[in-house]
């Protein structure tokens, strides 16, 4: 089967489409015939040799997949053979075959293409997860997106206005800030013009936002601070700008505030199966109906994986960046 290896690290040409064997199922995993695979930000950061792989997880890039179940492992219910499925991986995505859990498995909502569906997984898997979970937001609380375009930002924004709470984001152009109002943000910082902080603050009217999903870290740890309310959440799920940053504790201590940090793709079968029933009860049925749906910036070959990761790199993307095979 074709698939893209990452033959030495760092630079865009490190991805090499190459000729590999089939991969068997296990008893708990199926085999999927893929038709459009996802790019994201753990990809490039596994080319860097930034993100490695979990043991015994594929080398090959690639954490979500939409396409056809081929083959299934003897201990799997609930598909069948030729099911269209959009699924959450550990890896293999950039290949023409790859295997995923059968519980990471999703149905393909009504009215979406493949093309829509590969966009899903690997976000709606970690805003929901972080947001209605973890952060446990709720209707009328405020939420802060720091990028609100990329993939995350751009489904963050319909999730949390489908369940009734405002929408702030950050984004670095006023194209992009105009897009995320369209996608229903109640306020968006061009964060190159304005201090965001002193913007939240005037919006909230001095009172702070709820919950923060932020991708940045570094300096924007302490800035996060004061943009908090009281009880207010943090919820780091990568750390673009660095992982360290200096901060006064008082503030966590006065504020009562919760900062929490969280990575996907490590956690087991059983975490990201009871997501996956949450999002096929409380989500899926808003995507059939076209409540919320995928924003998608670009589609590739997957012979051109390397020119994928250039556009995500470049920063000039929204939504979603798609493999097509």
């Amino acid at each position: 089967m074709r698939a893209i290896q990452i033959h030495r690290t760092a630079e865009t040409t490190a991805l090499i489409l190459t000729d590999e064997p089939l991969p068997s199922p296990a008893p708990h995993q199926v085999l999927i015939k893929t038709v459009s695979a996802g790019v994201n930000r753990p990809d490039i950061m596994q080319r860097k040799g930034l993100y490695p792989p979990p043991l015994g997880a594929s080398p090959i890039p690639g954490l979500e997949v939409a396409g056809d179940i081929v083959e299934m492992g003897s201990e799997v219910t609930g598909f069948k053979i030729g099911d269209s499925v959009c699924a959450l991986l550990t890896g293999g995505g950039y290949a023409e075959y790859c295997l995923a859990s059968a519980s990471c498995c999703l149905p393909i909502p009504k009215g979406l293409s493949y093309i829509q569906a590969a966009g899903l997984p690997e976000t709606f898997f970690t805003v929901w997860s972080n947001l209605f979970d973890r952060a446990q937001l709720q209707n009328n609380e405020c939420l802060l997106v720091h990028g609100g375009t990329s993939g995350i930002g751009t489904t963050s924004i319909q999730l949390a206005k489908a369940f009734g709470s405002r929408v702030i984001v950050t984004a670095g152009n006023d194209e992009k800030c105009q897009r995320s109002l369209a996608l229903g943000a109640d306020l968006a910082i061009n964060y190159r013009q304005q201090d965001f902080v002193e913007a939240v603050l005037s919006f909230t009217d001095g009172k702070g936002v709820d919950v923060i999903l932020d991708m940045i870290g570094g300096d924007y740890l302490p800035r996060n601070l004061k943009s908090l309310a009281i009880d207010g959440r943090l919820l780091q799920i990568a750390i673009q700008n660095g992982g360290k940053a200096e901060i006064n504790l008082a503030s966590v201590l006065m504020k009562r505030l919760t900062i929490a940090g969280s990575t996907l793709r490590s956690r087991n079968d059983d975490f990201k199966a009871k997501i996956a029933r949450q999002l096929h009860e409380k989500v899926w049925p808003l995507l059939g109906s076209g409540r919320i749906k995928p924003v998608i910036d670009s589609v590739f070959p997957l012979a051109k994986a390397a020119q994928a990761h250039e556009r995500m790199e470049s920063n000039q993307h929204i939504g979603k960046i798609i493999l097509e095979l």
